[in-house]
């Protein structure tokens, strides 16, 4: 739809995993800001986890599918050649959630996505814990000592993975 915002995730077949190196990292966020241009996709946050990534975007032509079979398909055939891999990377089409650009669930899901390298079950929000805490079972707020090991973790993710907070939009 002309106009939409979607929470986009894509994840390795198998849970393989999809960026071994940065380069491989960096590469994908080349094609991505190729994408970016080519089909005027409106970029407001990414993050490139191992197996999989999540990207906020903003479509003002309505070509979501378009670019994002393009972004795939040039990832796979370049990872195929470079790890000397043949068929499919991806586990299946991307998967498109429409967000309400309107209220706060644009800003939630950009939470959601620049978060999601520190939800780890290590860190105390895996899946579980989340639940637990919606449902009022852990306390709301974390000690000092979990957000400080929260934001050490976060700060060592690679640089090359790091969410985006800019806006990559050509044209807009």
């Amino acid at each position: 739809m002309p106009g939409g915002w979607y929470h986009i995730t894509t994840r390795g077949l198998g849970r393989r995993t999809l960026f071994h190196t940065d380069r491989d990292r960096e590469h994908f966020i080349e094609l991505l800001d190729v994408m970016v241009e080519r089909y005027r996709i409106v970029l407001h946050a990414y993050v490139l986890m191992g197996n999989h990534y999540h990207l906020l975007i903003e479509s003002p032509e309505g070509n979501v599918s378009r670019a994002l079979q393009w972004l795939n398909t040039s990832y796979s055939v370049w990872y195929n050649i470079k790890h000397d891999c043949v068929g499919a990377l991806f586990q299946s089409r991307f998967k498109s959630v429409p967000v309400d650009n309107e209220g706060s669930w644009a800003l939630e899901c950009s939470l959601y996505v620049h978060l999601n390298p520190v939800r780890l079950k290590m860190l105390g929000q895996g899946k579980d814990d989340l639940r637990r805490e919606k449902q009022g079972m852990l306390p709301e707020e974390p000690s000092e000592k979990q957000i400080i090991k929260r934001l050490k973790f976060r700060r060592r993710w690679p640089s090359a993975v790091r969410c985006s907070l800019r806006t990559c939009a050509s044209g807009y």
